[in-house]
């Protein structure tokens, strides 16, 4: 599969002309259009997406319904991206399914009607064929990048979801809040029913107009569906939320303020479906959400010294990071490191966090997008920080575990690959919580 384009692992190659939904369409058709066998949960969002869509799967499952999770991109594994009632595909089916793919693909290729097939667009075809194998009543379909122009914008679902819309891949996207909201709202389609986080006004306004174009209901978290913080502690948070069909008390084992928005999205959507599906209930919404497991987002580590992984990578989802280290946990000194993406927003992600830290470590992961740790520690020390480089996470954390006392905090943020190679080095090094 990565014989083909791809533009997760090449930086600076994502322009918008090199998106074509017909090709997808094509390849679709020639395998018996599998995106349409199932009920369908579309997600897109600049934050958020991924733990919304997790939280959505969780209590369809509990629910009682087979239900199939596709997001990106994996933290460890390839397989992470395709699961179904959380079990991830396993090796031997996507052999197979790469088997039954070939032959299609090569014939759409060779043809190159609209461009040739990209990785990202292979891989969806393969979890589309394998939900379809499996027979699952529900698909919920995380967006790769944007909406309108994205492989997975093949679907038709019953419920399309915006989370919050932030400043992102301004080169495909646009350079402005209204243009990123007009290609996420490209998910909005006739029949569905549409569910928004809460929106800076210029996105709001676009995702509005997006509705009333296509004759969807619009369902406003914040407003039709609203939430309450009860409590929390280090490891999980409960709330109460007020739908459009009850109150639910819940619990998350997710930290976050924005994960108790991201709860009371899934919750809106939810009643979307319980309205046709008695089986989608409070008991089974509970349920579901208290068994969410989504690594990498605000992760504890270790408890003594602290240490969190969180995937913040722009400058948006760094500042909700702070806000919720301050917020969520007691600490005396704090230790940054940080590798991001070469095509991010370097400058604005460290603004954002530079502040609350007391040392700073650079470092980069394997990936083959990540800034260089120069790249990286030059912007810290133009922002007036004098950090200590290292050329992997695999140094950057016994060093950092070195500085730290027993009450420190330790955070590994910038990208979900250096989070990945983190949470793969607590391992090693035997960290616990």
């Amino acid at each position: 599969m990565y014989s083909f384009v791809d533009y997760e692992r090449q930086p600076g190659l994502r322009d918008a002309s090199h998106y074509d939904l017909r090709r997808m369409d094509e390849l679709l058709g020639r395998l018996g259009n599998p995106h349409l066998k199932a009920r369908t949960i579309h997600i897109t969002g600049s934050k958020g997406k991924g733990s919304t869509a997790a939280m959505i799967a969780s209590v369809l499952t509990a629910s009682g319904y087979k239900t199939g999770l596709y997001t990106s991109p994996h933290l460890h594994i390839f397989n992470e991206r395709i699961r179904v009632d959380g079990k991830l595909i396993a090796d031997q089916e996507i052999v197979t399914l790469v088997d039954r793919l070939k032959p299609e693909v090569t014939a759409v290729n060779e043809k190159a009607t609209y461009g040739k097939l990209t990785t990202f667009e292979v891989i969806t075809a393969l979890g589309f064929l394998f939900f379809e194998l499996k027979k699952v009543d529900f698909q919920v379909i995380e967006v790769g990048l944007g909406g309108r122009l994205d492989a997975t914008n093949v679907v038709k679902p019953e419920v399309c979801i915006i989370t919050s819309i932030s400043l992102e891949h301004t080169e495909v996207l646009g350079n402005t809040l209204a243009e990123i909201a007009t290609e996420k709202s490209g998910i909005i389609k006739s029949g569905c029913v549409a569910v928004i986080s809460p929106q800076a006004d210029e996105a709001k306004q676009v995702i509005e107009k997006a509705c009333r174009d296509t004759g969807v209901k619009l369902i406003q978290v914040g407003r039709d569906v609203t939430w309450q913080p009860l409590s929390h502690d280090s490891s999980r948070q409960s709330l109460r939320v007020k739908g459009r069909l009850a109150s639910y008390e819940l619990a998350i084992p997710l930290l976050g303020q924005y994960q108790l928005e991201n709860a009371t999205a899934a919750v809106a959507a939810l009643e979307v479906l319980a309205e046709k599906d008695p089986r989608i209930n409070k008991k089974s919404i509970a349920d579901g959400l208290a068994q969410v497991n989504w690594p990498g987002r605000l992760q504890v580590l270790n408890r003594k010294p602290l240490v969190i992984a969180d995937g913040a990578h722009n400058p948006y989802s760094a500042q909700k990071l702070r806000e919720a280290l301050e917020r969520y946990f007691e600490f005396d000194k704090a230790i940054l490191i940080i590798g991001t993406s070469a095509d991010k927003n370097i400058a604005g992600i460290i603004s954002e966090l530079l502040p609350l830290f007391d040392r700073v470590i650079a470092t980069h992961s394997i990936h083959p997008r990540s800034a260089p740790t120069a790249m990286v520690a030059a912007e810290l020390r133009r922002q007036g920080a004098e950090p200590q480089e290292t050329e992997d996470i695999s140094v950057a954390l016994p060093i950092a575990l070195a500085m730290a006392g027993e009450k420190d905090l330790i955070c590994v943020t910038g990208s979900l690959f250096v989070v990945a190679g983190a949470i793969e080095q607590a391992y090693v090094l035997r960290l616990t919580v």
